[in-house]
């Protein structure tokens, strides 16, 4: 065994060993599926997805089946999918089928975990469904460089006086993953959110186009300051950053597909609306976001839950082959090392 995979091998090892000489045996700090952990100790291509787009995102069952459906483009595209949740106060990265029905069917009644709810969640031994600040951690905790959702949270509107700033944002500054997203959702002030990304030191890279995208349409309105082209631009940005130890995440946006591109005009119309409705209910924080997009779905009748689902499923395609094509690399580079 190479002197890399073994490094990779003591990291993920380092991870599902007990905590204490008090812990019973198997108590280690997170579960990692077989597949999972194969895939890591070879050095194989990973991607880590979210959960809370099953608990949260959509009703079941459509919910169960997207997140199969995500799962094997990742596979089709020669990667291993490793959904991220907390089950039973364990946190685990890999699903079996079994569990993401569990979750599926949970839905709601699975909390919504940020970073900062971690603790609690495992110490409560409850069941968490993971945002991407949560899933960012625990992929960067055992060696996953690519992650890929829908879109990350951001400032929301209004921002400058609520403060209501998501911790995804704070999580790229200072976690070494790659988010590979359709931007920022459209219901959040997207410029702010990217000038907070600025301020934190985030590459944020745009691919295939010089405009930053809105979610569940191609453009925003911002130009982006950096381009990829392929996915082995992108593997070589996520290289450079960890070779440079930079300690900082990147964002790579990725535009929906064009075919599944909502109306702009409609999708504004309808958060406006949401918007009202959400500030005269008092829907603030953690629960504001699936309001939001509950909602928009419901004025645009449906339009805007067929695009969430596409461009995930998109995202998928592009994030497993950056992930392949940065495994590739880095077995490249081991191999012109041993040399």
């Amino acid at each position: 065994m190479s002197s890399s995979a073994l490094s990779r091998l003591s990291n993920i090892q380092g991870h599902l060993h007990p905590l204490d000489s008090n812990s019973k045996v198997g108590e280690g700090l997170v579960k990692l599926s077989p597949e999972v952990s194969q895939a890591l100790s070879c050095g194989h291509a990973v991607v880590a997805l979210e959960s809370t787009i099953i608990s949260h995102g959509m009703p079941y069952p459509q919910n169960l089946e997207t997140a199969k459906e995500v799962e094997a483009i990742v596979r089709e595209n020669g990667a291993v999918p490793a959904t991220v949740a907390i089950l039973d106060g364990k946190p685990c990265i890999g699903l079996s089928m079994e569990e993401l029905e569990r979750l599926a069917t949970l839905g709601t009644r699975a909390q919504k975990t940020a970073r900062r709810d971690i603790a609690y969640v495992v110490a409560t031994r409850g069941n968490g469904a993971t945002t991407v600040s949560a899933t960012v951690y625990f992929a960067s905790m055992v060696g996953i460089s690519v992650f890929v959702t829908g879109g990350i949270g951001g400032v929301h509107r209004h921002g400058e006086n609520t403060m209501d700033i998501s911790s995804d944002l704070t999580e790229l500054g200072r976690t070494p993953v790659a988010v590979i997203s359709a931007g920022v959702k459209s219901i959040l002030d997207i410029p702010r959110t990217l000038e907070y990304l600025e301020t934190q030191g985030v590459c944020v890279a745009t691919y295939k186009t010089n405009e930053f995208p809105a979610f569940f349409t191609e453009t925003s309105g911002c130009k982006a300051t950096c381009r990829v082209d392929s996915p082995e631009e992108c593997a070589r940005l996520i290289d450079a950053n960890m070779k440079l130890k930079l300690g900082t995440g990147i964002l790579i946006a990725v535009p929906i597909p064009k075919e599944h591109s909502a109306s702009g005009n409609l999708i504004e119309s309808a958060i406006q609306s949401a918007l009202r409705e959400a500030r005269d209910k008092n829907i603030t924080g953690s629960a504001e976001t699936p309001f939001l997009l509950a909602r928009v779905n419901e004025i645009t009748g449906g339009a805007s839950l067929a695009s969430n689902i596409a461009l995930v499923k998109n995202n998928s395609l592009v994030g497993a082959r950056i992930a392949v094509a940065l495994a590739q690399l880095r077995e490249h580079s081991n191999k012109g090392k041993a040399f």
